[in-house]
């Protein structure tokens, strides 16, 4: 199955091969020369590589590592506690491995017991045994956790440019080995529209190789909002309708979904409703780039629009 899904089947293997800033790069590197792995929490946005990084440092220190996915087995108190007990107790199989690491993927997802468990864990197996969290949001988990892990910020901020040329490069070669014919200007429009989630660019990138090329046949979808569903829906204050539109349109950049809304604001709603809708709608865009949860912020955000506008 790893052969057939791309994101498995070009993983990076070493931290020289994962595309990140030169600084959180260096970090990993530092940890390779010690050839030690200290506990971790990484943190940042879906997709950027942090489990992957992860994953890398263990295989290259020769480390047996051991995931628990969070957001699913890692919701259970008994699950995460035998789970991880029966790994870090045991004995390695391979006795030159210096190494045991238990990885909690999307470890915001895990519930305060949960992580009050695995704070346990670290100070119970300190011995032989390290832990290696990844988050989305650094705030999801409990200080007492923080407080007893190396935190490294997958943050990008001038290196957006050199990053996206990386990752642009690295596509074109899969998809060479894929033989996948592609146009360059519509990869790079992919890469834009999702950036820096890589994660999101391959899978994207995947699907839309079942077709037999990858061209600007695909724009039309990469940017398209159904707006005037969307104005149906305000004027009719069909919540569960406005759910469903913002689940199905979060592909969309926020600023791409919100400059949309304000756009169809002209067409679908009464002039004196206009002003309100405006002061609502650049409310929850300062917001969009900080929040945890962009769905919640789109769906307040139309919300408000409903209860407080007018529609024609």
């Amino acid at each position: 199955m790893s052969d057939f899904i791309w994101v498995e089947k070009y993983r990076p293997k070493l931290i020289d091969e994962c595309i990140l800033p030169d600084s959180i790069k260096k970090t990993f590197q530092d940890f390779v020369t010690a050839g030690e792995i200290p506990n971790m929490l990484l943190s940042g946005p879906p997709g950027i590589g942090k489990t992957t990084v992860a994953k890398a440092l263990c295989e290259q220190l020769g480390a047996d590592f051991y995931v628990i996915n969070g957001s699913d087995e890692g919701r259970f108190l008994d699950t995460v506690r035998n789970n991880a007990k029966n790994f870090a107790s045991t004995v390695s199989l391979t006795s030159d491995k210096k190494h045991k690491v238990i990885i909690i993927d999307e470890a915001d997802n895990t519930t305060p017991d949960v992580q009050l468990l695995l704070r346990a864990n670290i100070e119970e197996f300190s011995s032989n045994c390290r832990f290696i969290f990844t988050c989305n949001f650094q705030n999801k988990i409990i200080r007492p956790l923080r407080s007893r892990c190396t935190i490294v910020n997958f943050t990008i901020s001038k290196e957006k440019q050199g990053l996206a040329a990386k990752f642009f490069e690295r596509l074109l070669y899969i998809l060479d080995v894929e033989k996948i014919p592609y146009d360059k200007k519509v990869i790079a429009e992919l890469i834009n529209k999702h950036f820096p989630d890589w994660r999101r660019i391959l899978n994207e990138c995947q699907r839309y190789s079942v077709s037999g090329k990858i061209d600007s046949g695909i724009l039309a979808t990469l940017y398209e909002v159904s707006i005037h569903e969307l104005a149906k829906i305000l004027k009719e204050k069909n919540f569960p309708k406005a759910r469903e539109w913002v689940n199905s349109n979060l592909d969309n950049e926020p600023h791409i979904l919100f400059r949309t809304i304000y756009d169809s604001f002209y067409k679908t709603m009464i002039p004196t409703s206009i002003p309100a809708a405006i002061l609502i709608l650049a409310k929850y865009q300062s917001w969009a780039e900080t929040v945890p949860d962009q769905e919640i912020n789109v769906l307040a955000c139309l919300t408000e629009i409903m209860v407080e506008c007018t529609f024609k």
